[in-house]
């Protein structure tokens, strides 16, 4: 018990956790939903990301606000938090734009836990950030652009010359407004291609 009671007060945890950290974790929340809630959310329908990148933003916070308290620099905190979530997600099936998302949450909960800035400032770099990834994925200037791998088995019409009446033929299967497509491999032993489709959301 003595032990305990001198760990305690080296540590002095009570004295970290004061306003500052419970105003700065909730302007990180509030821009972590708008982030995920209202701009992700929208436009790629994927809830499994929910759990993903709202613990590594909460878990980023948490830990950078208290190494800032240590001898670790900023620079080391965010360079064990990088190469961390590039081992654990590197053999993960996640697109481009899914970890592009994940290293916005991360920024966030950096620039949360460590910068100098004041809260109004804190609120204001977050947005332009938020807004950059509202604009740049949206639908105000391109149409988002969505890519499934399937399985083909008219495998006449992936010669070049029969580029038209592929897509029509995708366009009717699937419904979707594919636009364009990427062969990957062809099987001949079960006569079927493995083809990406991209196409755009209406």
């Amino acid at each position: 018990m003595q032990i305990l009671n001198i760990l305690l007060s080296e540590w002095d945890l009570f004295d970290k956790v004061n306003d500052k950290f419970f105003i700065r974790l909730g302007i990180d929340l509030l821009c972590m939903t708008i982030l995920v809630r209202f701009v992700y959310f929208p436009i790629y329908k994927k809830k499994d990301f929910f759990f993903t990148f709202f613990l590594f933003n909460i878990i980023i916070f948490i830990v950078t606000f208290f190494l800032t308290k240590s001898d670790m620099s900023t620079g080391a905190a965010f360079g064990l938090f990088a190469v961390f979530s590039i081992l654990r997600y590197r053999t993960e099936n996640i697109s481009t734009k899914d970890m592009t998302y994940l290293f916005l949450c991360i920024a966030i909960g950096l620039i949360g836990s460590v910068s100098k800035m004041s809260y109004p400032e804190q609120f204001f770099i977050n947005s332009v950030m938020i807004l950059v990834a509202f604009v740049l994925d949206g639908n105000l200037f391109l149409k988002s652009e969505m890519v499934k791998m399937i399985d083909y088995e008219n495998i006449e019409l992936i010669r070049p010359e029969n580029k038209a009446l592929l897509l029509e033929d995708l366009k009717k299967r699937t419904g979707l407004n594919v636009h364009d497509t990427e062969l990957l491999k062809i099987d001949f032993v079960r006569d079927m291609a493995i083809m990406k489709i991209y196409y755009y959301e209406k």
